[in-house]
């Protein structure tokens, strides 16, 4: 059923949709969203070890199949979707070590089939397709080092080729497609967040730094508007100029304005209502949104606030019907789905934001 709450400009036009749960409960799992079908690939078992399950919502009829499992079990991977394939890209194996195996899905034979390995083991890829060329932004090695690496698949050749590399390497970024740039933003070096922020010219193949984000916190989210790039909450950690003694959680909100290129730190009035870290983050109906995570509370938090981008201010949005961190997200379309994570453990959660048509 759809959840609605008033607010001053009247009935609030985005709701949960509550999809039957996953058959595997996970976390760290890699989603993809493809004609009205969500697959969800791999992640951890309760047991903590790398799953091989691939398993589909039909998110018009809400029911799951399960499909055949990949021929590598692996967490942390990505994923794109390209016509009716799925293609999943590097992860970690059981023995926690980052992969090379590049595996496909086709949909029409319902088989996998395994494709050019990466030419070296990654985890914590961020992958973007842009006119069927799949891009793939550093990563974690198998030294666990930081990669700078950039790599461009062309399906049609079954290749991986070399592009120039990030000014700073990374894993677990944020990309985002604009035009014909890709933007990375965040990440993490080991223990360290990075606050390095850079955009790669797909035209002439050559990056720009980016002022980079203000504050270095851990666990902070990012998300993409039309105009600007938000990077909201998350962990603190002491510093020289920090009088804390130790990591506490934010409400910090830090806007990058395209078109003026900095960065503004809003004021108190423009802070996030909860501190919040490890949560989902997205942009639908206007709202740049804010979900579950964790906080000061003892279990991982359901309320979800939106800041409204007319009126500058956060404002209450209808709560996640299952408080979850460490979920997998992906927006299509006007949905923002969240995906599995841990509640008490590992979730079979499966639920999506929505916008409200109007009728």
């Amino acid at each position: 059923m759809p959840v609605s709450i008033m607010a001053s400009n009247g009935i609030m036009s985005l709701y949960w949709e509550v999809f039957p749960p996953m058959p595997t409960c996970r976390v760290y799992c890699t989603p993809v969203y493809q004609d009205c079908r969500l697959f969800v690939m791999g992640g951890c078992s309760e047991t903590g070890l790398p799953l091989d399950t691939v398993e589909m919502l039909d998110v018009v009829s809400q029911t799951w199949a399960v499909l055949p499992p990949m021929p590598t079990p692996r967490a942390g991977a990505a994923a794109v979707a390209l016509g009716k394939q799925v293609l999943v890209i590097g992860g970690m194996n059981s023995e926690q070590c980052p992969l090379t195996s590049v595996e496909i899905y086709n949909s029409d034979e319902g088989k996998w089939e395994k494709k050019a390995a990466l030419c070296q083991p990654s985890m914590g890829i961020s992958a973007i397709e842009k006119e069927g060329k799949i891009y793939a932004f550093g990563g974690m090695g198998a030294d666990t080092s930081p990669q700078a690496l950039v790599r461009v698949y062309e399906p049609t050749k079954d290749c991986w080729q070399q592009l120039p590399p990030m000014p700073t390497p990374r894993y677990g970024a944020s990309t985002f497609l604009r035009g014909n740039r890709i933007y990375v933003l965040g990440g993490r070096q080991g223990k360290l967040p990075v606050t390095a922020f850079e955009g790669l010219d797909l035209e002439v193949k050559g990056w720009t730094r980016y002022p980079s984000i203000p504050s270095r916190r851990a666990f902070a989210s990012c998300t993409m508007t039309e105009t600007c790039f938000f990077s909201l909450g998350g962990l603190q950690q002491p510093g020289p100029h920090n009088f804390y003694s130790r990591p506490h959680f934010v409400n910090t909100v830090e806007m990058f304005d395209s078109d003026q290129g900095v960065w503004s730190k809003p004021g108190r009035s423009t802070r996030m209502r909860e501190k919040r870290a490890d949560f989902v983050a997205g942009y639908l109906g206007g709202y740049v949104i804010a979900a579950g995570g964790l906080g000061n509370q003892t279990s991982p938090m359901t309320s979800v606030e939106g800041f409204n981008m007319v009126k500058k201010r956060w404002e209450v949005l209808p709560s996640m019907p299952t408080g979850r961190c460490s979920s997998s997200s992906l927006q299509s379309n006007n949905m923002l789905f969240v995906i599995g994570g841990v509640a008490q453990g590992p979730s079979s959660a499966v639920e999506a934001l929505c916008v409200l048509e109007e009728v």
